[in-house]
């Protein structure tokens, strides 16, 4: 079955096609045929398209909307300059999965597109109003573009999260604010923490009651997920994304009365606040520089920039106190995985964060840490220690796509 993932952006469609079925998930040989990106839709567009084996093709074209870029993405999909092979007319896509970042209460896995789903993901923008609508548009183009026989569905960012207990997702403010408003900790990246949940079970061989991690995911967005038994039990993202770990642009855990602070003393409304938190802040607003782990490590090496290391530092010891807190509220755990940008590409990061946690039974082997990077997968704990650490790259869109058959197809969840 060949499926079209979607990942809709206020601006930008992401899109992987991939060739899946139960055998091939069982053997762990799905094929990606294709993906891409445009970028900047509703004006002059980036487009960057590639399929597997051929060279990118790189382009600007005016697409006024997302459904003007879905239907130049699906006319290249299907001609002769894309080399697709198995895909010759848009009867060749027999499915659609969609990353819908929020599901509120409402949705714990992954379900098929109709009316009613529709919406329900309306009723949830409040809780997500820079993505839920732009993931919507995505539906409603796929909709209208492949009709109505193609089936869509949407797989939810926080469906993972679903199962933490209300000691982990509740916040310590008045109850009525919670039964009104629903105001709690949903937690995001769940198709991230729960694909790399599901790589780890399957290099060690084990059930999914058994897997007990802390999954890391870091890049430009970044967060922690305790599991325990297969299942989320707490994760450092809140109500919206800007909770928890320090990130490119976003300011992660702080005093809720800086807000209120900063008000008085600059004079900015709530709107700007909020911009500076979340586009402003994080190594971004420390460095003064740039939110790209990369560079500041550079600066910090090249330069020796105080800014640069404060950075850095500070992102090594956030992440570091939450495997602290996550040990502690899960009575211990087998392994710690890294993953997203920064996770699976950068030894040093990975190496500062473990630094100072041997006695808790965490110890690096220097070379194997040093050896996994550019999508590289395996374990870089020294041989003997307690807590094991291991590297495992996420692939989200493969989760989606394999989401996406096992619904429309009824078949038993077991990934």
């Amino acid at each position: 079955m060949n499926i079209l993932v979607l990942n809709c952006g206020s601006s930008s469609v992401k899109f992987q096609l991939i060739q899946t079925d139960m055998d091939r998930i069982e053997h762990n040989s799905d094929r990606t045929l294709a993906g891409g990106i445009i970028e900047r839709v509703g004006s002059q567009s980036l487009i960057t398209f590639q399929s597997t084996g051929q060279q990118k093709v790189r382009q600007a074209l005016p697409l006024r909307d997302h459904r003007s870029a879905l239907d130049y993405l699906l006319r290249w999909v299907i001609s002769p300059e894309s080399k697709i092979k198995d895909i010759n007319s848009l009867a060749d896509i027999h499915a659609v999965g969609h990353r819908v970042v929020h599901g509120g209460e409402k949705f714990t896995m992954s379900v098929r597109v109709d009316d009613a789903v529709i919406e329900q993901i309306e009723d949830s923008i409040d809780l997500a109003p820079l993505h839920n609508p732009a993931n919507l548009k995505g539906i409603m183009a796929a909709r209208e573009l492949l009709g109505p026989g193609v089936p869509q569905v949407a797989v939810f960012d926080t469906a993972f999260h679903s199962t933490m207990p209300e000691e982990s997702y509740l916040y310590a403010i008045p109850y009525q604010f919670y039964r009104r408003h629903r105001i709690r900790r949903y937690g995001f990246h769940g198709t991230s923490h729960r694909y790399v949940a599901y790589r780890y079970r399957t290099l060690l061989g084990i059930d999914r009651e058994k897997v007990n991690v802390i999954t890391l995911h870091l890049g430009n967005g970044c967060s922690a997920c305790a599991i325990r038994g297969g299942e989320s039990m707490d994760t450092s993202m809140g109500l919206t994304p800007l909770e928890g770990l320090v990130m490119g642009t976003r300011g992660g855990d702080i005093d809720p009365s800086i807000i209120d602070f900063i008000h008085h003393k600059e004079g900015m409304t709530l709107s700007e606040i909020d911009t500076v938190l979340n586009k402003q802040s994080g190594l971004l607003g420390i460095s003064g520089l740039t939110n790209d782990m990369r560079e500041l490590l550079d600066e910090e090496r090249e330069k020796q920039d105080r800014r640069a290391k404060l950075a850095i530092t500070i992102f090594c010891t956030r992440v570091k106190k939450y495997i602290g807190a996550y040990l502690a509220e899960m009575g211990g755990a087998d392994a710690v995985i890294f993953t997203g940008g920064i996770g699976e590409n950068s030894a040093v990061i990975r190496d500062r964060i473990c630094e100072g946690l041997a006695w808790m039974g965490l110890a690096l082997d220097k070379e194997k840490n040093a050896a996994l990077v550019s999508g590289k997968e395996g374990e870089i704990s020294a041989q003997g220690s307690k807590l094991r650490a291991f590297v495992i790259p996420t692939n989200e869109e493969l989760l989606i796509a394999r989401d996406t058959l096992r619904t429309i197809t009824n078949a038993p969840r077991r990934w």
